[in-house]
C-alpha cells in the first residue's frame, strides 16, 4: 500500500508539473503572430519615460533613420536640445498672446524641423537633459513650474513686463535640461549645433507634413487645428486613399514615416503589441456562431472584440468616418511615432510596424508594435515624409 501511494503521489506530481508547463507555454504564446514584410533599418528604441515629449523622440528617430538611409551612419541625437529650444520659443509666444495658446510639453514634428533649421542639432552625449537627479526623463515638476512661470508673467503685476523675464525662464529650463551648448566635440572634431547639422547633411526643407481631412481643400496646405500645433504649421491635405498610398510608397522604397496618431483608442494595446479597429457587427458569422454572438450583451460583445486573443474582422474605414472622429474629438493629437515597415499576421492581414519611444524593457516586441491598416486609416492625425517618398502623380496634384 505504501508503494502504491508513493507511486500515485509521484504520478500526480508529474501530471501537475506538466500542466503547469503547458499553461506557461500557452501564456507565452502570442495571440498575434506577425511576419515582417518590410523592416527598414532604424536606430535604437529610446525611452521618453514620464515626459510629454514623444514628438521630439519620434521626430529625431525619423531624422536618425533618414541619416542612416542617406549616410549609412548611426547618430544618437539629443531630444532635450530640441525640447529646450521649443519651450523657450513657446514661452515667448504664450506671453505675447496673453496666455491664449496651449502651453505644455506637447509639440509637433514641425518643431523638430524648426529647431534644426534655426538652431541646429547636437548629439545625445552633449545634451542628455538629465540634470535633476533622475536617470530617466521625469518632467512633471518642470512642466508645472514652467507653466506657472509664464502665467505669472502675463498677470503683469508690475504693469509692464520686465526685460529679464525670458532670461529667468531660460535659466529654469537650463537648470533641469542643461545649458544649451555653443560648441562641443564629436569624434575628435569641434562643432557648433549649426555646423554639426551641416556636417550630417540633413536638410529640413526636404520634408513635408501631410494629413487627410475633408473640411479643407485637397492638394493644399492648411494649419491643423490641434492644440499642440502652437506654431500653426501647415500640412498638405490629400484624400485618405492617397494618404495610405504615400505611406505605402514610402515604406516600399526604403523611407520611414514620421507618424502622429491617437493611441487612446481601446483597440490599442501596448501590452499585446497591437493596435486594431474591430468590427463590432461581425458580419461574417453564420449558424450557431451567429446565434451565440447575437445572444451576447453589448458589454460582452465589447469584451470579446477587445480581448486581443487573435485577429478579428475590422471596420471598413471611410473618409467620412475620419472626419467625424476628428470633428467630435474621438481622434486627438495624442502620440508621435515612427513607421518602419509592414507585416502580416497569421491570417495574412496587413499591419504597419511601428517604432515607439516607451523603452524596451519587458515589452513583447522590444519597443515596437503593429498597427492594422484600419487603425492607421482612422487614427492618423498627420505624418511626414521625405518629398521624394511621395508618388510623382500626387506631387503633381500638389504642385510641387
Amino acid at each position: 500500500m505504501r508503494n502504491i501511494s508513493f507511486y500515485s503521489l509521484l504520478m500526480a506530481l508529474v501530471f501537475s508539473l506538466t500542466a503547469v508547463a503547458q499553461e506557461k507555454q500557452e501564456a507565452e504564446k502570442k495571440a498575434f503572430e506577425f511576419t515582417d514584410v518590410i523592416d527598414i533599418e532604424s536606430t535604437s528604441v529610446k525611452n521618453q519615460y514620464r515626459s510629454g515629449t514623444c514628438w521630439s523622440f519620434a521626430g529625431l528617430s525619423f531624422v536618425e533613420a533618414e541619416l542612416l538611409r542617406t549616410t549609412g551612419k548611426v547618430y544618437d541625437l539629443s531630444e532635450m536640445f530640441v525640447v529646450n529650444h521649443t519651450y523657450r520659443d513657446k514661452a515667448t509666444k504664450f506671453v505675447r498672446l496673453s496666455g491664449h495658446l496651449n502651453f505644455g510639453a506637447g509639440a509637433e514634428f514641425s518643431d523638430v524641423l524648426r529647431v534644426i533649421e534655426l538652431y541646429g542639432i547636437v548629439p545625445e552625449t552633449t545634451c542628455n537633459g538629465l540634470k535633476y537627479g533622475e536617470e530617466k526623463h521625469t518632467h512633471g515638476e518642470m512642466d508645472v513650474i514652467l507653466k506657472s512661470y509664464v502665467e505669472a508673467v502675463i498677470k503683469n503685476k508690475n504693469r509692464k513686463l520686465t526685460p529679464v523675464w525670458q532670461d529667468g525662464f531660460n535659466k529654469v529650463v537650463d537648470t533641469y535640461l542643461g545649458e544649451l551648448p555653443e560648441t562641443f566635440t564629436y569624434e575628435g572634431e569641434t562643432y557648433t549645433p549649426k555646423s554639426f547639422t551641416e556636417m550630417t547633411g540633413f536638410n529640413p526643407d526636404d520634408y513635408l507634413e501631410l494629413t487627410s481631412y475633408s473640411h479643407q481643400p485637397f492638394y493644399q496646405a492648411f494649419a491643423l487645428q490641434i492644440p499642440d500645433n502652437w506654431t500653426w504649421e501647415a500640412s498638405w491635405n490629400v484624400p485618405m486613399d492617397e494618404m495610405m498610398e504615400i505611406i505605402d510608397y514610402a515604406l516600399e522604397n526604403g523611407y520611414t514615416v514620421n507618424w502622429g496618431a491617437d493611441v487612446s483608442n481601446k483597440g490599442f494595446s501596448w501590452k499585446n503589441g497591437v493596435a486594431i479597429i474591430p468590427d463590432e457587427v461581425k458580419p461574417d458569422l453564420s449558424g450557431t456562431e451567429k446565434e451565440k454572438w447575437e445572444s451576447l450583451t453589448a458589454k460582452e460583445k465589447q469584451k470579446s472584440m477587445y480581448a486581443f486573443e487573435g485577429p478579428v474582422p475590422e471596420k471598413e474605414i471611410t473618409a467620412e468616418m475620419r472626419q467625424l472622429h476628428y470633428d467630435n474629438y474621438l481622434v486627438t493629437d495624442d502620440h508621435g511615432m515612427l513607421l518602419v515597415g509592414t507585416a502580416t499576421d497569421q491570417d495574412g492581414n496587413k499591419y504597419y510596424k511601428v517604432k515607439n519611444s516607451w523603452g524596451t524593457e519587458g515589452h513583447i516586441y522590444q519597443g515596437y508594435f503593429y498597427a492594422s491598416v484600419a487603425y492607421v486609416k482612422l487614427q492618423t492625425i498627420g505624418f511626414a515624409v521625405h518629398k521624394d517618398a511621395i508618388p510623382k502623380h500626387i506631387r503633381k496634384k500638389m504642385g510641387i
